[in-house]
């Protein structure tokens, strides 16, 4: 495969990129980094703790960056899929529930898992997210606050790499993580020739931009997490 198989642009935010960019090269394939998204700390006080019966976590960086913001580690941690699981073991937390999908299945999975007397839910994630966890959360009778500990701000420019390879004509796959990233990697690649350009993407929104683009294709993983995204790569490279 690496003989043949095509550079991979990670557009990733750190410090999931250079994870990804890892796994991939132990599959003998090249990582070009070009992180379409920087995540900066936001200035937010955390609530008093004592309030909740747990926390939420929608991503690893959500993780990553209430465990800068406080030492806590005691309150139940529910989880959106392995990588947001595995990081939260990784910072001590205990106990860590893991579901898999989307936001709505996180919630569903906490209201039909749930034995904590206390039905009030902190929430940790980008000051973009949307808020559709919290409105069916809500609906199952839990009370959700809302923790922006952090932003994503689109990246200055592409790595040089990266915008060597786009220009080159060649053959270049482009791996997605999100729908935020999905629109600031088109915006820094305005005027770029995309049509030898393949997209792998971890979800049906992440794809919604990048299909209205002239490029190579999009391939859309079949579950939105980092091993079908793999697979999904793996289906690409091999032309199915």
């Amino acid at each position: 495969m690496a003989d043949t198989a095509p550079p991979i642009i990670v557009t990733r935010t750190e410090p999931g990129a250079s994870e990804t960019a890892a796994r991939l090269r132990e599959k003998g394939l090249e990582a070009i980094l070009s992180p379409a998204l920087e995540l900066t700390s936001r200035d937010e006080a955390l609530p008093d703790l004592s309030e909740f019966g747990g926390l939420v976590f929608t991503s690893a960086n959500g993780v990553r960056f209430f465990a800068e913001a406080s030492e806590a580690r005691d309150l139940p941690a529910w989880c959106v899929g392995p990588a947001t699981a595995s990081e939260a073991l990784r910072e001590g937390f205990s106990p860590v529930h893991q579901s898999s999908g989307n936001a709505h299945d996180l919630a569903h999975y906490i209201a039909h898992h749930w034995s904590g007397p206390r039905k009030a839910l902190l929430h940790v994630a980008n000051a973009a997210a949307k808020g559709d966890l919290a409105r069916a959360l809500e609906a199952e009778g839990f009370v959700v606050t809302f923790a922006a500990l952090y932003e994503a701000r689109p990246a200055p420019a592409l790595s040089p790499d990266a915008l060597a390879q786009l220009k080159s004509g060649a053959r270049t796959i482009c791996l997605v993580h999100s729908a935020k990233g999905a629109n600031a990697f088109l915006s820094l690649a305005n005027g770029l020739n995309l049509s030898k350009t393949e997209f792998v993407v971890i979800s049906p929104q992440a794809a919604a931009s990048l299909e209205q683009v002239p490029s190579g294709g999009v391939h859309v993983a079949r579950h939105p997490d980092e091993a079908h995204l793999m697979a999904c790569l793996d289906e690409a490279l091999a032309g199915r």
